[in-house]
């Protein structure tokens, strides 16, 4: 086993683990490739204008710590401030005797507080799928051999922690991110429960149910999306060109309302497939292959469980069904396919040719209604799609164009 998948595996236990638990794991298992005495994670929080780094795990072996969180602004004068900023490695010999040219200095402070003496550092940023830096790990004091001689931090331990950078940072998002939706629907229940006990009209009620109710949908689409390079605006878009179509084919305006927000949650499932099926690199054998079509029986199953997201249920179970019914999971053909899994396959696969993806560069729009509309060597529109969806798309297909300008990533 490699040994990015063996970090994976560590860190992605069955079960629910809180965002504070899961940074743990992280550090812990930082700290044993390294040979790190100490150290700690910080994550990006925005507080107004100003962007923090927030301490969420601290470790050390050598003295007793006690819980309390502390934040440092995210301003290259510190060491993890200057790694936030630049998204750079940094490799410190020794704490106290870092040059003068260097923009950033270390703080003393936690040292004169407790007694510890920190001397070597390896700080490295944490990055999501869009190369930004969302945390900063920072390991002290490196032992090596069973003696646990005193040593350096070298370009050795730098390159054997790196490559797990981003995929972490990528772990990290998705936990946040259901965090935040948890967090979000808990708090719905005690406001509604405060707004019931006060009598307040329903009106009111039901537009800040709805507003969150958006909310934690778009929270949850993006959290299906943290194993995706190349994803960007792609769910947004699909809510877009869904509902284009939905009205260019003369649907009732609460299917069209309907189809607007429930189009981003079609690929919802992918978060229950393996992330390193979902972030291999190369084609996918047979096994792989059938794990990573599960996804939209996946997604079905969460959102069935919800009368407001039926239409969103569907379309994850659907939406890779094909017109004569050489599609997948259920090989359904021609008006079996449900009307919104058959506009979502139309903008799905619009969006994705017009995207860049690991095995293929973007293509230009010209490029991308020619195979919708005549072919290629991979997709045959006449089995793919409907002939009356593909017809509204040749007539609107410009349209399309300006929504992907308007929402380019």
């Amino acid at each position: 086993m490699s040994a990015v998948l063996e970090f994976l595996e560590f860190i992605e236990q069955p079960g629910q683990q809180s965002v504070r638990e899961l940074l743990d794991r992280v550090l812990l298992k930082a700290r044993e490739m390294t040979g790190a005495e100490a150290g700690s994670i910080f994550i990006v929080r925005k507080s107004g204008k100003q962007d923090w780094l927030v301490a969420n795990s601290i470790q050390n072996d050598a003295i007793k710590l006690s819980k309390a969180d502390f934040r440092i602004p995210v301003v290259p004068t510190s060491i993890a401030g200057y790694v936030a900023s630049t998204a750079e490695t940094v490799l410190i010999d020794d704490l106290y005797t870092i040059p003068k040219n260097v923009p950033f200095d270390f703080d003393q402070s936690f040292d004169k507080a407790t007694g510890y003496r920190s001397r070597s550092m390896l700080a490295f940023p944490l990055t999501n799928f869009q190369k930004k830096v969302i945390g900063v790990v920072q390991l002290i004091n490196r032992h090596k051999g069973k003696r646990k001689t005193p040593a350096a931090f070298d370009e050795k331990q730098a390159d054997l922690i790196l490559p797990f950078n981003q995929i972490v940072g990528r772990v990290i998002e998705r936990a946040d991110m259901l965090e935040q939706i948890n967090k979000r629907n808990k708090d719905l229940r005690v406001k509604n429960k405060t707004l019931r006990a006060q009598q307040l009209q329903i009106e009111e009620l039901q537009k800040d149910t709805e507003e969150a109710f958006m909310v934690s949908i778009r929270l949850l689409a993006r959290a299906a999306e943290v194993h995706d390079e190349d994803t960007g605006n792609h769910i947004i878009r699909c809510n877009e060109y869904a509902f284009l179509m939905a009205k260019k084919v003369g649907m009732p305006a609460d299917f069209c309302r309907e189809i607007s927000f429930s189009a981003q949650l079609h690929d919802i499932g992918k978060m229950s497939v393996n992330s390193a099926i979902l972030t291999k690199r190369g084609r996918l054998d047979e096994d792989e292959r059938y794990e990573m079509n599960q996804h939209t029986s996946y997604g079905n199953q969460i959102l069935a469980r919800s009368d407001r997201l039926n239409m969103a249920a569907e379309i994850a179970l659907s939406h890779h069904e094909q017109w004569d019914g050489g599609g997948y999971p259920e090989g359904l053909k021609g008006e079996q396919i449900p009307i919104s899994a058959r506009i979502l396959g139309i903008a799905d696969i619009y969006d994705a040719l017009r995207s860049e993806r690991a095995y293929k560069p973007a293509f230009s729009h010209e490029k991308t209604f020619q195979i919708l509309t005549v072919g290629d060597d991979r997709l045959d529109p006449t089995q793919h799609f409907e002939p009356k969806l593909l017809q509204v798309f040749k007539e609107n297909h410009e349209e399309f164009n300006q929504i992907r300008k308007r929402l380019e990533d």
